[in-house]
């Protein structure tokens, strides 16, 4: 791996984001580490140091709030003139620790809707300038086989929440961001591809809500890193990966009517502006 890469990993204090990031460094990279606590933060900077590895940026927000996130982008923007990578992993699950009701964010959108999705969408829309001056650039999100079908008329699931429900149509709406994106985005600029990056890996989601695994963080890690970093993958856009192999998603995210719905309401939400 080159490096002179710069890569920003979201939600890169615990879990499959601590595991990739650690990796990344190990490797050389220039890291932007986000989380929601400081001191959490700085901890696990104080880890690569002592590893030997270059202390990495971090910056912090609540992705629950969106001015949050556009007060971190604004921050990105004025500390770096570059940034090669973009990893929208940071997210929450269906059920335990964060519950199974339904929740609100700061803005009063769905909760699970707005950490997972909308976060991400608004994120990637601030720091796309950023990234096309990079090119080539990625954008790798990191969503789930586990997918459920938005439903335009109950987009904020006010009606019949589940919590798996809400976490699997936030998922799909990920997955059919970047497919959208990656249509109006040349690839030669930045490429947008979205994983299922393993299989209950022993994070604090899953171990919380199962108290089991399947995979390990390394299986996820590989499967991720190579979205990242994989010179094969250079130019290759609008995929979705089950683990390594490319897969199919819900078939929603391939219904160009739907993708344009779902891009106009996250834009709405947001009160964000579209570059493309």
């Amino acid at each position: 791996m080159t490096p002179s890469l710069t890569i920003l990993v979201t939600g890169a204090t615990d879990g499959l984001g601590l595991a990739l990031a650690e990796h990344l460094a190990a490797d050389g990279a220039s890291l932007i580490l986000h989380g929601r606590n400081q001191a959490k933060l700085d901890r696990v900077a104080d880890r690569f140091t002592a590893r030997g590895a270059s202390r990495p940026r971090t910056v912090t927000a609540d992705l629950a709030d969106l001015d949050q996130v556009r007060r971190m982008a604004a921050g990105i923007r004025a500390s770096t003139d570059r940034l090669d990578v973009l990893v929208n992993n940071a997210g929450i699950g269906g059920g335990r620790p964060d519950g199974r009701t339904r929740r609100t964010s700061a803005d009063g959108h769905e909760l699970r809707f707005a950490v997972n999705h909308l976060a991400g969408f608004l994120l990637t829309l601030e720091l796309l300038p950023l990234l096309r001056a990079s090119a080539p650039a990625r954008i790798v999100n990191v969503a789930s086989i586990g997918q459920h079908p938005l439903d335009f008329g109950n987009l904020m699931l006010e009606h019949d929440y589940d919590g798996f429900r809400a976490y699997g149509q936030s998922k799909l709406a990920q997955i059919a961001s970047g497919f959208e994106l990656a249509a109006r985005l040349p690839a030669g600029e930045a490429t947008v591809n979205s994983l299922h990056p393993a299989t209950y890996m022993p994070t604090k989601i899953v171990l919380a809500e199962t108290g089991y695994s399947i995979d390990t963080l390394e299986d996820g890690v590989t499967a991720t890193c190579r979205l990242v970093t994989d010179p094969a993958l250079a130019g290759i856009t609008g995929r979705f990966y089950d683990r390594t192999r490319e897969a199919r998603a819900h078939s929603q995210a391939y219904d160009t009517e739907d993708r344009l719905r779902l891009w106009r309401a996250s834009l709405e939400l947001t009160r964000g502006e579209s570059p493309l």
